[in-house]
């Protein structure tokens, strides 16, 4: 039988340890939590994508009673950005979440879906997508979301 092990490298830094596009995509992150439809959960998350263009564009969780019709603010970030500029590679995206208490203090990661379909538009610009997770005890960078989904579906 043969063992395969798998790691993923992940940096831990504090905010101010960013440098000012990593914090303003930080921000960013955190100020679409505010615009989060979550009434069911109760659960904040907003996104921020960059485009190697400088531009942001953000998103949040947009939550519906029919649970599967709602959407992660990850893909609602990256699918707008990709509908405006869709010639344009992501450079990162920053996720932030929070709850009745505030921000959390460890970051959340994407769920299985949003790995995906970032994985998708990393894949389709041959260009790594860097991922910042926002925690108020510190921000986990991690160079690429094919690190993240290490047994990952392609075709």
């Amino acid at each position: 039988m043969d063992k395969l092990t798998i790691s993923c490298n992940v940096t831990i830094l504090t905010f101010d340890e960013l440098n000012d596009m990593e914090k303003n995509l930080v921000v960013a992150a955190q100020n679409a939590t505010t615009n989060s439809y979550s009434p069911y959960s109760h659960f904040s998350v907003g996104a921020a994508v960059r485009l190697s263009d400088g531009s942001v564009y953000t998103g949040n969780n947009q939550e519906n009673a029919s649970y599967p019709c709602g959407l992660c603010a990850e893909r609602t970030a990256l699918y707008y950005a990709n509908a405006q500029h869709p010639n344009t590679p992501v450079e990162a995206i920053a996720i932030a979440a929070k709850n009745a208490d505030g921000f959390l203090k460890t970051p959340i990661t994407p769920c299985g879906a949003c790995r995906q379909s970032l994985l998708e538009t990393e894949n389709r610009f041959h260009q790594k997508i860097t991922v910042y997770l926002y925690g108020t005890e510190g921000i986990y960078r991690v160079d690429s979301i094919a690190d993240l989904l290490p047994l990952q579906f392609t075709l």
